[in-house]
């Protein structure tokens, strides 16, 4: 009976463990130092953005003064669809991945963008006319985003691209063959300066 009452009450108080070493976040306060100044608040380094990866921190503004940050619209924005009206990018049926012989058009804007550090782009992913709309406008994003992270690999700021999907509803070619639809399975590079 002893030893079956010691082990209920070993079970019901358990194992008390030490706190593990966490990382304090800055300002947060980690503990009294004992002098009776107060907590103190740790300072771990600078402030994180998503956009600020090492050894390339973004700028806040453009060369003209225009805020390149996440909030720019399509509204603020002069629109120039022919300036990468050569660099559409086309995708295999039911794919996202940018093929290897497309991969000289999304070298060709980000090269522009490089060279023109006051440019913006949008990038529109299409679809052709099979599957749901809802199927399509998910396809279109994962078009347009995929393109966008090859921009940001070739080292263009994630702050300069936007990126929508237009589903199915702007196709370039109208009919209903494999030679219309691959023309509609496409991403299009939409130039853009500040107005």
């Amino acid at each position: 009976m002893l030893v079956l009452a010691l082990a209920m009450t070993f079970a019901a108080t358990g194992c008390k463990k030490k706190p593990g070493m966490t990382t304090p976040l800055p300002g947060q306060r980690v503990g009294n130092p004992g002098n009776g100044s107060g907590p103190v608040t740790a300072d771990t380094g600078g402030r994180f953005t998503p956009d600020n990866t090492l050894g390339n921190a973004n700028p806040t503004t453009s060369t003209s003064g225009f805020p390149l940050d996440a909030t720019w619209t399509r509204d603020q924005m002069n629109e120039d669809p022919s300036k990468f009206a050569a660099q559409t990018v086309h995708f295999a049926f039911d794919s996202s991945t940018v093929r290897s012989s497309e991969q000289v058009k999304v070298e060709a804007v980000a090269a522009a963008m490089q060279s023109e550090q006051g440019l913006y782009l949008i990038i529109e992913g299409h679809c052709d006319e099979r599957g749901t709309e809802e199927y399509n406008r998910s396809l279109g994003e994962k078009r347009a985003l995929a393109l966008r992270e090859e921009l940001i690999k070739a080292g263009i700021a994630s702050n300069r691209i936007r990126s929508l999907t237009m589903g199915e509803d702007k196709p370039v070619a109208t009919g209903h063959d494999e030679a219309s639809w691959s023309q509609n399975r496409r991403g299009v590079f939409i130039a853009c300066t500040p107005k």
